[in-house]
């Protein structure tokens, strides 16, 4: 796809998933217990189908955050002074960012927005449809993993940042890998930056299995298009109807987890890796840990890495946090 906007868009990183993500899945299909990095979900399809579970009405998590950000979007981004840039780890479609966007261009005239996500395809729509809709909006395009793009960020202009960590993403690692990863954040931050951390709060457990298990089975199709992934561009024979989709919580790591359970004895051949896996019945490939946080739980993250709060929102129901915070 050709941006109609190229003198408000460049690409300042784009990277190649595709040997990693061979490397990854040969590693993580022998391994026992077999299980796959969740990053490799959002392939053009797996992004398309996350921005379907965004809008199920057992995923309370879209609209709470999206809650939050109408009302305090101004108070948030009220603290940062002209010349921002607002770097977004995971944007996706940047549904939610759009408010902070609205209200930093009513008191500003540019906005330089850095985009970083592991799909180029997901980037460049979102970016068309943003430089279409925000006149003042300056996009720099990062395509990669989290950490080469924080790399990236080193070549920025110089200027304050806010880096935008939404939608409980840092939930996705156990609890000890999020303080190390934020505190690569924070060594990526200058004195004058800010991180706004969206954060899941611990809650009912079929609330949470509802929202990782909904009635349409949208969460599930999300889950067996790795598989299909792993088919598509890795030449391999998985059969989606011989594996099932599971959740399950665990209360007292705050723990989602989810699975695809093999239903039946079976061979599946990756070719391009010259792999046969054998699965039992019952077998499970581990795709995903979503960790939540007690209001505790969320101090001791934060103050393990050396950043100090300068807000703290929460939605109606108590269900989601945003915290605004700034080097110590």
């Amino acid at each position: 796809m050709q941006l109609e906007c190229p003198s408000r868009f460049r690409w300042l990183e784009k990277q190649s998933v595709r040997e990693s993500f061979a490397q990854d899945v040969a590693l993580g299909l022998s391994q026992h217990p077999r299980r796959l990095p969740c990053r490799y979900f959002y392939d053009a399809q797996g992004s398309q189908l996350f921005e379907e579970i965004c809008s199920l009405p057992e995923y309370y998590l879209t609209r709470a955050e999206h809650q939050i950000l109408e009302r305090y979007a101004a108070q948030i981004v009220g603290q940062a002074p002209a010349g921002l840039s607002m770097v977004e780890l995971g944007s996706g479609s940047a549904s939610k960012t759009r408010l902070l966007f609205s209200a930093y261009l009513q008191f500003h005239s540019r906005l330089c927005y850095v985009p970083i996500d592991i799909s180029p395809s997901m980037l460049e729509e979102s970016s068309q449809q943003l430089l279409a809709d925000y006149a003042g909006l300056e996009i720099l395009g990062v395509a990669a993993e989290y950490e080469p793009g924080l790399t990236a960020l080193r070549r920025l202009p110089k200027g304050p940042k806010m880096i935008l960590w939404l939608g409980s993403n840092v939930g996705n690692l156990h609890r000890t890998e999020a303080s190390g990863f934020l505190t690569k954040v924070v060594s990526a931050m200058e004195e004058t930056d800010f991180l706004l951390l969206g954060v899941d709060l611990r809650k009912d457990s079929q609330v949470l299995l509802r929202a990782y298990d909904d009635a349409q089975g949208v969460t599930a199709r999300f889950n067996l298009n790795l598989l299909a992934r792993i088919n598509r561009e890795l030449d391999a024979n998985f059969q989606l109807d011989a594996f099932r989709h599971q959740v399950n919580y665990d209360e007292e790591a705050g723990r989602v987890e989810m699975y695809l359970s093999s239903q039946r004895v079976q061979k599946v051949q990756l070719r391009r890796l010259g792999l046969e896996i054998d699965w039992q019945a019952g077998e499970r490939l581990h795709t995903e840990n979503s960790y939540k946080y007690s209001p505790a739980e969320l101090d001791r993250l934060v103050h393990s890495t050396g950043l100090r709060f300068l807000g703290r929102w929460s939605d109606d129901q108590g269900r989601f946090a945003l915290t605004l915070l700034t080097r110590s």
